[in-house]
């Protein structure tokens, strides 16, 4: 049997752990984030939607939403297993 709660959380985890390497990719190397993004949507240029600045309560609004989410989805994922 697939603990639920274990499941949500190690995919919340995971999910901020990767949001956080991509915000700090586009920090250090913007350009390779920007290959690296769009290399997900096969080429097309996606990073260029974004905004230039991202301010630091954004990055952590969109960081909390992004956990909490994740956690339900995962705990409904995990139930449906």
């Amino acid at each position: 049997m697939l603990n639920q709660a274990a499941f949500a959380n190690s995919l919340a985890i995971l999910t901020g752990a990767l949001y956080l390497l991509f915000y700090l990719i586009s920090l250090v190397a913007p350009q390779f984030f920007r290959h690296l993004f769009n290399a997900q949507f096969l080429g097309a240029d996606v990073a260029s939607l974004f905004p230039k600045e991202i301010s630091f309560s954004y990055f952590v609004q969109t960081l909390v939403i992004l956990l909490i989410t994740v956690s339900i989805f995962g705990y409904a994922w995990g139930m449906a297993i």
